[in-house]
């Protein structure tokens, strides 16, 4: 692809931005899903993360590991936004700021009830699941990419694992049981077969 009045090192910035794009962005967005609780929220903080390395074309071509720091800078986003939030949840409860209604239509009842369980965990536990669950991320790659020890990450992970197993269990017992199969009715003009 050709680019118009763009420097050699901005073309190949380009260029490793459109590979990372494709071979990355959807684990990422999954990432921050489990993350945020909210798709789209998660889809801005990955794409934001894409912009910042197109806005820092020698700091991102100069990275070992381009999915990592795409990572890292999403999920500082993420912190940043989940401060602006709580400020703003403090001035709804102070009468403030008015709350708009939530709606989230045809989401999977198993999806919603995972998200609303992983959104009761602390963000710490929440990262570390996320990151090591949905992101697919080693141990060792957790504890880098937060920048806590191996045995921090293992334990998050052993107690994230306890809290969403009673989280999950709680909302599938909350769930009504499915109704039984619907057999035919027999028919009061149905006879019946005589042996002959």
């Amino acid at each position: 692809m050709e680019y118009m009045g763009t420097s050699p090192e901005e073309r190949e910035a380009q260029e490793a931005v459109r590979a990372a794009y494709s071979a990355h962005y959807r684990r990422l967005v999954a990432a921050l899903y489990g993350l945020t609780g909210d798709y789209s929220d998660a889809q801005d903080l990955v794409q934001e993360a894409y912009a910042r390395a197109l806005a820092r074309p020698r700091q991102f071509l100069d990275v070992a590991d381009p999915e990592a720091w795409l990572r890292t800078v999403a999920i500082n986003l993420a912190r940043t936004r989940f401060r602006r939030r709580r400020l703003f949840d403090t001035l709804v409860r102070t009468g403030r700021v008015a709350r708009q209604p939530e709606s989230v239509p045809g989401l999977d009842p198993n999806r919603v009830a995972l998200v609303a369980a992983l959104q009761q965990l602390s963000r710490p536990t929440r990262e570390t699941i996320v990151l090591h669950h949905l992101a697919d991320l080693s141990v060792h790659e957790v504890a880098e990419t937060l920048g806590v020890p191996v045995g921090t990450v293992k334990a998050r992970l052993s107690r994230g694992r306890a809290m969403l197993a009673t989280l999950l269990d709680e909302h599938a017992e909350a769930r009504p049981a499915p109704p039984p199969p619907r057999t035919p009715a027999k028919s009061e003009n149905a006879t019946e077969a005589k042996p002959s």
